[in-house]
């Protein structure tokens, strides 16, 4: 969010008649809180039991996929999703409620279950502007953003949370809040991976291949339910429409 404020669209929009809002599934102090820690420069406003999304989806405006597996992510005690978190979107409205601009997150492998790969503030705000006098039909969901990132492949992904659990289960990043070592930060996990790595094959080289093998399987049957947590609570649709039941 912090993104449409460095870039100068927060400001074109309010000068072009404007507002902007950011609209979480965490609760109304949290939602507070990043608002005042971030400077937005807007409101944010909670939105724990999906009251404002389930009026955009009964207005036909928008509809996000919700992740109600969140385990993982509450591994932080302090986040509260009672409804589980809502994926993110963009939506642009018209004063005559007519919708200038939509896109949500489809979450895959590809863009780590929705956690990175957002449209950029300046490619929604030329798709805004090219909408204002333009057709009078409601714009269609947006297919071909423009992203803002380049996701990492998912095995690396999980090899990071790894590394940052040191090797024994996968441990989720800090978002700010958390009071945790700064070292906790992926790219600083890359040292640990690379070593974690190099040892086994330094052991595979100069110890009997049988036992390291056998010490290797046995890592391995250790950390995977652990994995198969993260695999299962990290969203992966990549076809269908969000579940709205």
């Amino acid at each position: 969010m912090r993104g449409y404020t460095k870039a100068g669209v927060v400001e074109e929009i309010r000068a072009a008649g404007g507002e902007i809002f950011a609209i979480t599934s965490e609760t109304q102090s949290l939602a507070t809180e990043a608002q005042e820690s971030w400077d937005f420069g807007f409101t944010s406003t909670g939105d724990p039991h999906h009251e404002i999304l389930d009026t955009c989806r009964k207005r036909g405006w928008t509809d996000l996929f919700v992740n109600t597996a969140t385990r993982v992510l509450n591994q932080r005690t302090w986040l509260a999703h009672p409804k589980g978190y809502f994926q993110p979107g963009v939506l642009a409205l018209a004063k005559d409620s007519r919708v200038l601009y939509r896109w949500r997150c489809r979450p895959t492998r590809q863009n780590v279950g929705g956690a990175v790969e957002r449209p950029t503030p300046e490619y929604v705000w030329s798709q805004v502007k090219s909408r204002l006098d333009g057709p009078m039909e409601d714009a269609p969901l947006d297919h071909t953003a423009e992203m803002d990132t380049n996701p990492p492949p998912w095995p690396l992904f999980v090899s990071l949370l790894l590394a940052h659990g040191w090797f024994i289960r996968p441990k989720t990043f800090p978002l700010g809040r958390d009071d945790d070592a700064p070292s906790a930060k992926p790219i600083n996990m890359f040292p640990r991976l690379i070593g974690f790595v190099a040892l086994w094959i330094a052991a595979f080289a100069f110890l009997p291949t049988l036992w390291v093998g056998l010490a290797l399987a046995a890592w391995a049957a250790f950390v995977w339910p652990g994995i198969a947590e993260v695999n299962r609570e990290f969203q992966n649709v990549p076809e269908g429409e969000p579940d709205s039941a």
